[in-house]
């Protein structure tokens, strides 16, 4: 999966450094829930922790290398959505990048079932409204 910067306006990178909700949509199912996810905008990498089995984790495991995601986030009439390709990954590596990054953003520590994956979308295409 290739990374790239991304470029974004600084009110948007402020925006998604607070601690707000998202959700997470894998393309082409109805499926919508609140996560958590964090943003890197020097390699353009968004990160969501969940479980394994959890229902957007198999969705995007489902859907192989073309798997689409779009993460929104919204607060009153300013929002971000950022849309791109998502992977599923437990690599310790990995592991340990997205909940140190969860914690500085949210100020606690994920929750860490045993079975804690990583969705990782690679970003290419930002929207945005009053940011």
């Amino acid at each position: 999966m290739s990374r790239a910067t991304v470029e974004l306006p600084p009110a948007t990178r402020v925006f998604l450094t607070r601690p707000h909700t998202a959700t997470l949509r894998p393309d082409g199912t109805p499926h919508v829930t609140p996560v958590r996810f964090t943003f890197d905008p020097v390699t353009g990498l968004a990160r969501v922790t969940t479980r394994a089995g959890a229902r957007k984790a198999r969705n995007v495991a489902a859907g192989g290398p073309t798997a689409r995601v779009a993460l929104c986030q919204a607060d009153g009439f300013r929002w971000v959505t950022l849309e791109g390709r998502a992977i599923v990954t437990d690599g310790p590596a990995g592991l340990a990048e997205a909940i140190r990054r969860y914690t500085v953003r949210y100020r606690a520590a994920p929750p860490t079932p045993p079975d804690l994956v990583v969705v990782e979308i690679a970003v290419d295409r930002v929207l945005s409204l009053n940011l």
